[in-house]
């Protein structure tokens, strides 16, 4: 509908994949998969549910009757009983077992922390695709020399293989963190209104083994092996904080890597992939801008802020609950999620199609490595019987003066030159000439790059090798 307000993050940037996660279609199929859990642990732990109703409840668990639902939440002005009301309109044998013993947050927040868990999931894998991607980079440009950078003035050089490395080394700390946080999902199971199981302590007749056993079923049932030892009616929502923390990780390591991107396409050095028929501004036809890393570091400022909503939340939760957290959550948690899924979609996209310039890179490295060279011309020279401290004076003079012409003039960089015509430095313009190798000024950066991929990257992407994808299509 062209006159309805609807997200960006799902009409233009996230995948089907993680879109689907945060549908009403997979929060309420999941409800009813709860629900049938509890029914099923009850029946099992002796309460009079029986296996007639439950298979009632599994007969119709994927036909939703959203109509009802909806009419129903129009009169009680309560998500979870209408629901309650629209399954047993569907099951009328169940019907009075239906959420027997639970309360709202039983459906609610076990069905978010199954979410959260699956797009954990979804989210890891495309972190180890974007790795591999930029891996594969890594490695084919290992050797190619490049101008380094500090303060975003020009420094010793490094190889383009290598700055992909602290890219990489940005994500691999970023998995990590991620891995611990999926390591942690637990249900909340089923622990009533504040927390203390007294609901379930009633239907069992006293019997804390057996309620004790109820969760415990109900989280096997539901795939998982841990739940919160102790809740109020809620899970702790310090976990909400901690999810979109991770979430917040990423997207800052992938803004560094779209800022730099940014500035090295400016410089024309490496550039994000250009379609042919891309337009790149609506008014100057020339333009190649880099909308695609724009779009990460735009998404990511999102989702960076946007891990502050849980941490607010977290910290005003009065006692065993209050409600001022449902509709922020219904908000930054799932979006957060669709930001990085579309963030990471970009990154995997970006990575696999990037140009790179050498000739570019080669030609802005051998305008300043004259200045850089300049330790190794003045030992070169001591060696020929030149003094030490009278040629540091000199070329200090020759390196203003060349300074300045670049600079004042936008002339050349002609300090070879002056050097050269200098007889204190006895060295010819074709032996300074022969000085200029970038390779020589490079240190271990071929090598680091190629021992971080083989001692750190490669294992990582050894394991995960199934979940790799090395593409991307965008849908904008």
């Amino acid at each position: 509908m062209n006159d309805t307000y609807e997200s960006p993050l799902s009409s233009r940037y996230a995948s089907h994949e993680m879109k689907y996660l945060f549908s009403p279609d997979k929060k309420f199929k999941t409800w009813r998969k709860l629900w049938i859990a509890l029914a099923e642990a009850e029946h099992e732990l002796g309460l009079p549910v029986t296996q007639e109703q439950i298979d009632e409840l599994k007969a119709n668990a994927d036909d939703i009757n959203y109509d009802v639902a909806k009419a129903r939440e129009k009169e009680v002005r309560h998500d979870v009983m209408s629901h309650v009301y629209a399954y047993g309109m569907q099951c009328p044998k169940a019907k009075p077992i239906i959420h027997l013993g639970a309360t709202s947050c039983y459906v609610g927040d076990n069905t978010d922390l199954i979410i959260m868990h699956e797009g954990l999931l979804l989210i890891r894998k495309k972190l180890i695709s974007v790795i591999a991607s930029l891996s594969k980079f890594a490695d084919k440009y290992k050797e190619l020399p490049t101008m380094g950078f500090t303060h975003f003035q020009p420094a010793q050089l490094t190889t383009v293989g290598k700055r992909a490395c602290l890219w990489i080394q940005e994500l691999l700390m970023d998995l990590e963190e991620l891995d611990f946080v999926i390591s942690t999902v637990k249900l909340l199971g089923s622990k009533g209104t504040t927390g203390t199981q007294a609901s379930f302590l009633e239907l069992f007749h006293g019997d804390h083994e057996k309620v004790k056993k109820l969760d415990k079923l109900i989280a096997e049932k539901m795939g998982f092996d841990k739940v919160f030892p102790v809740s109020g009616q809620t899970y702790p929502r310090k976990f909400d904080s901690r999810v979109l923390n991770v979430l917040s990780a990423i997207a800052q390591s992938a803004y560094k890597f779209g800022n730099d991107l940014r500035l090295l396409q400016n410089l024309k050095e490496i550039e994000e992939p250009f379609e042919k028929k891309q337009i790149g501004s609506s008014a100057m036809a020339y333009k190649r801008n880099p909308m695609r890393s724009e779009r990460i570091c735009s998404l990511a400022r999102y989702v960076i802020s946007s891990a502050l909503n849980p941490a607010i939340t977290a910290s005003t939760q009065w006692f065993e609950r209050t409600l001022d957290d449902s509709a922020n959550k219904r908000l930054c948690v799932p979006e957060s999620f669709l930001a990085v899924d579309a963030i990471l979609s970009i990154y995997l996209n970006v990575t696999s199609g990037l140009v790179v310039y050498d000739k570019v890179i080669t030609a802005r490295i051998m305008r300043e490595l004259p200045f850089m060279a300049t330790e190794n011309i003045m030992m070169n020279a001591v060696l020929r019987g030149g003094d030490r401290q009278a040629l540091h004076e000199k070329i200090r003079v020759h390196s203003m003066a060349a300074g300045a012409v670049v600079k004042e003039q936008g002339g050349e960089n002609d300090l070879l030159e002056r050097i050269a015509a200098d007889k204190d430095f006895g060295l010819t313009l074709r032996e300074l000439q022969g000085i200029m190798n970038p390779r020589d000024y490079v240190g271990r950066a071929p090598e680091q790059t190629a021992e971080f991929l083989a001692e750190f990257v490669n294992p990582v992407l050894e394991a995960n090798k199934d979940d790799i994808v090395l593409t991307e299509e965008l849908s904008v």
